[in-house]
């Protein structure tokens, strides 16, 4: 009865205030339908799309030998490729240049929402910014634009706002239900107020104690780095010249007017060494935290325009929250925002928001991960224990945020963008967010076309499908399973990430020697990515072993140490297809175990080990371990090798491979040196009492094996889904 009343109460309440925006809104509303209806059939009218996808070798060749293209683009994000897509359909002869690979940067490391932002839109309420108004305004429009032009790569997502004090109710209701109406039609669903029970019911791992009910309201979410990537093959199939792993050195000028004007770059393959010049009558800088560094090859004495921000995010198991419904938690104990999705049939979990410097190779921080531990353990319930040795991965992205010189902390910057011009004509787009990046590009090309007196019509690419979209349909899984024997896991994996390209993986998938599935070797037993994405990585531009464990496939996002165990594989295949030598192949391994060590978390694992240095286990506990491990090391030697544990394996009938016993002993061995020690595994059975480590395959099989010594039992010995 009282939660009927608190409804009530809150219909009356919010009343107000929704009237006060609603002319607004059904004004803008109209706008847009009939700006959209014309935007549409402006894309009808793109050019024409290669049905063959040019190799990167023709790509480089086409920058090397076009005299001049109209508009060249630096930076192969979201943005960026938003630029050089926009550019392209309309006609306009364009490059783009990106010095790793696409979307290495921010663009692969976000919360994975497509949203207008609920946040902004309370800070346009409470200070009556209309800026704040318009940017979430425009944010929930693109929304709807991303979800129907790559529906293969993005859906809609229930998000539960859980409340646990009557007074928030009204107050949260009024707030999403103007987000639903500022969306107006393109609203994805509404939102609704739960029952305390009903909420449970939904998310049974939220916290019961106190809880009065939740909201739920709906955005969007996204497979970033893929979504870029197909923003990326779109462009080149629409006839840009787009190269990865292709550096700018420095800015060419030339003299026009009576002063300097920008007209190209000196660029060098990242590959090969070759530098060459690339020629344009328009320049736009899209590096997004690197905006700055490319604003002073132009003018060293130009002051910076961006404030960078590092967002940390973690992955946790599945398990952690339900497979469709996400949460919001409002107002951390410092401020900040935190979400608790469901993503790839993992939890992901973030994002932190503090100043940083600019660095390639960011790195998340154990403040930072503790952080989102912490508050994540504030909304689930007190059975669910939320241990540190349950994250999977953990990645820091720097958000190019556009500097408000009287801001004292980067929480109150908004994502507004900016276009700016300099006085020799380079154009700069910074600021914004993922969820704009094609109303971003639209207004950088406007301004191109304005600054440079560029011959095009107005943008094109709303309602243009992007890579995979055009022939995709929910049930495309189901042929995929029928015409080529694919487990249908695998199947929904390739059809929700490739969508009509699909097929072209599933055609060079090879043959399992199995009854089922017929086609389709995976890389790693419990993720659905399978060798054939290796090969169709590459011609999609891959060209390093990080391009295709954290954006050809997400598998570095997911679980490091699954990456760790693909890459071998990852390794030879991309060797094959692009001709490494040994050399090469070892360095590519090397290179990608760092990159997983350091910028995807796995480096915490070893320090997890090494901070619980000291031992805290009782004298009851120490013996029983010891002598676990003495059943291993029967020649006292004060440690274990592979020949130990395949001994005692043999003993009980279990047979496993050296490859793979040498990966289980290196999760434990600490310095590296082929073997376990005594020290080494009580400090791995104190850390897992402690929650610091889970599912070490290790533990499990010593555990398993002293349990199995007497009765001679085959033991299975998998990952068990445990993390860092």
């Amino acid at each position: 009865m009282a939660f009927q009343k608190a409804v009530k109460g809150t219909a009356l309440i919010g009343g107000g205030a929704i009237a006060t925006v609603f002319g607004l809104s059904q004004f803008s509303q109209y706008r847009n339908k009939h700006g959209a209806l014309v935007q549409v059939q402006a894309a009808e009218a793109a050019p024409v799309k290669k049905d063959l996808l040019p190799t990167r070798e023709q790509q480089i060749l086409a920058l090397q030998t076009t005299d001049e293209f109209d508009v060249l683009v630096i930076g192969g994000g979201a943005t960026g490729c938003g630029c050089a897509l926009d550019a392209a359909t309309r006609g306009l002869k364009t490059a783009l240049l990106e010095r790793d690979d696409f979307s290495s940067g921010t663009s692969s490391r976000s919360t994975k929402l497509i949203h207008g932002g609920v946040r902004y839109l309370q800070k346009a309420i409470m200070k009556l910014d209309f800026e704040q108004y318009r940017m979430v305004k425009e944010a929930l429009e693109e929304r709807a634009h991303l979800l129907e032009s790559a529906p293969h790569l993005s859906a809609p997502l229930p998000i539960m706002l859980p409340i646990y004090k009557w007074w928030q109710l009204p107050y949260y209701w009024i707030g999403i239900k103007l987000y639903d109406l500022v969306a107006g039609s393109q609203c994805l669903k509404s939102s609704y107020v739960l029952t305390k029970s009903r909420a449970l019911e939904l998310f049974p791992m939220l916290r019961k104690d106190k809880l009065v009910g939740a909201i739920v309201y709906y955005d969007g979410q996204h497979n970033d780095a893929r979504m870029n990537l197909a923003i990326a093959l779109t462009a080149a199939r629409y006839g840009a010249a787009t190269a990865n792993y292709a550096e700018v050195r420095r800015l060419l000028k030339t003299e026009a007017g009576g002063r300097q004007r920008v007209c190209g770059v000196r660029c060098r393959d990242v590959l090969t060494g070759k530098e060459f010049d690339v020629k344009a009558k328009c320049v736009i800088n899209a590096t997004g935290p690197f905006t700055d560094s490319v604003r002073k090859m132009d003018d060293q004495e130009v002051p910076n325009i961006c404030q960078p921000s590092a967002g940390v995010h973690i992955v946790m198991p599945g398990y952690y929250s339900p497979d469709n419904m996400g949460l919001l938690d409002p107002a951390t104990s410092d401020g900040r925002v935190i979400f608790f999705l469901p993503w790839e049939k993992m939890t992901i979990a973030g994002t932190t928001d503090s100043p940083t410097d600019v660095t390639s190779h960011p790195i998340p921080t154990e403040e930072d991960i503790n952080f989102i531990l912490r508050e994540v353990r504030n909304y689930l319930g007190a059975d669910v224990e939320v241990r540190r040795g349950d994250v999977l991965a953990a990645w820091s992205g720097i958000r190019p945020l556009v500097t408000d010189p009287n801001s004292k902390d980067t929480q109150s910057i908004s994502r507004n963008h900016v276009v700016a011009i300099s006085d020799s004509g380079l154009i700069t787009i910074a600021g914004g967010k993922w969820t704009t990046y094609r109303a971003m590009a639209r207004d950088t090309i406007d301004a191109a076309i304005q600054e440079h007196n560029l011959k095009a019509g107005s943008s094109k690419t709303m309602g243009l499908q992007l890579e995979g979209a055009q022939d995709w349909s929910p049930t495309l899984y189901i042929r995929l399973v029928q015409d080529y024997g694919l487990e249908s896991e695998v199947a929904q994996h390739l059809a929700s990430t490739y969508g009509d390209k699909a097929f072209e993986v599933a055609k060079i998938a090879q043959v399992t020697g199995k009854r089922w599935p017929i086609v389709g070797k995976r890389l790693v037993s419990e993720f659905p990515y399978i060798e054939a994405e290796v090969v169709y990585g590459v011609k999609e531009y891959a060209r390093t072993a990080v391009d295709i464990i954290s954006r050809r496939t997400r598998l570095a996002f997911l679980n490091v140490q699954a990456a760790e165990e693909a890459l071998p594989r990852i390794v030879d295949i991309m060797g094959k297809e692009l001709n490494w030598s040994e050399q090469k192949k070892k360095e590519e391994l090397e290179t990608a175990k760092t990159f997983l060590y350091y910028e995807m978390g796995y480096k915490v694992k070893t320090d997890q080990l090494t901070d619980s240095s000291e031992i805290s286990l009782v004298p009851s506990d120490i013996e029983r371990y010891k002598k676990r491990f003495h059943m291993f090391d029967k020649d006292k030697k004060g440690f274990i090798t592979i020949l130990d544990v395949q001994r005692v394996l043999e003993s009980i009938g279990v047979q496993m491979a050296e490859n793979t016993l040498h990966e289980i002993l290196n999760e434990v061995d600490l310095n590296k040196n082929g073997q376990v020690e005594l020290n080494e595994f009580l400090q791995l059975m104190s850390a897992i009492q402690k929650g610091h480590v889970s599912g070490s395959r290790l533990a499990v099989l010593m555990k398993s094996a002293e349990e199995n010594l007497w009765r001679r039992a085959a033991i299975p010995v998998d990952r068990s889904g445990g993390g860092l």
